[in-house]
């Protein structure tokens, strides 16, 4: 079901609640995902900012959540269900990592494809023209560059019946030529889908969503 304007005020209210209490298990948990190879950028920051080329395998699942003071259920009111939540932000997370973990030596093909599956095949297209732009793939080449990301979501900024938008903070350790530097980076993520299917179908900076 779709809510009014007001219903969506009343119900981003009760969220913050709700992922205050979900913030150990769904967020912190800062799934690493780490990468034999390394990632390709969509593009991961060229130098400088860059992300871990390993992390964790995948993101696990976060337990229920406690409900609200006075037993409010309010996934009754919104349009999607705990669980729904839960899978979009293990999707969303294991993809941020990706998305700034890579190598030198990996092809466009190669980043893009340990994203498979959790990507729509249009973010796939875009993601694999913006890493191989000469300019940054070029940058990437001579100067070695290996990326390692990790990631955190850091809230929900809208939904809908199939879609999510997460704020999620994307770090980086960036090892090259030149030496190692560290950095991160907020973006707007968003997924879509159902259930416990979903794969992310949009990615921008943070800002840009405020513009």
């Amino acid at each position: 079901m779709d809510l009014s304007p007001g219903q969506q005020k009343a119900v981003f209210a009760l969220i913050v609640v709700v992922l205050a209490a979900l913030g150990y298990w769904l967020v912190i948990p800062a799934v690493t995902h780490s990468h034999g190879h390394s990632q390709a950028e969509v593009p991961p920051t060229p130098a400088g900012t860059s992300s871990p080329a390993a992390s964790s395998p995948a993101a696990s699942a976060a337990p229920a959540a406690p409900a609200v003071a006075g037993n409010v259920n309010i996934y009754s009111w919104l349009p999607f269900t705990q669980q729904d939540l839960t899978a979009a932000a293990a999707v969303t997370v294991r993809f941020s990592v990706d998305y700034n973990t890579f190598t030198y030596s990996e092809s466009a093909a190669g980043y893009v494809g340990q994203m498979s599956g959790l990507i729509t095949s249009q973010l796939a297209t875009t993601l694999q023209a913006a890493y191989q732009t000469s300019g940054v793939a070029n940058l990437r080449t001579s100067q070695k560059q290996v990326s390692t990301g990790t990631a955190v979501i850091n809230s929900l900024r809208a939904f809908g019946p199939s879609s999510m938008t997460f704020v999620v903070t994307a770090a980086q350790r960036l090892v090259s030529a030149s030496g190692t530097s560290t950095g991160s980076t907020q973006y707007a993520v968003t997924v879509t889908g159902s259930g416990t299917s979903w794969q992310v179908s949009d990615i921008e900076l943070e800002s840009a969503g405020d513009a």
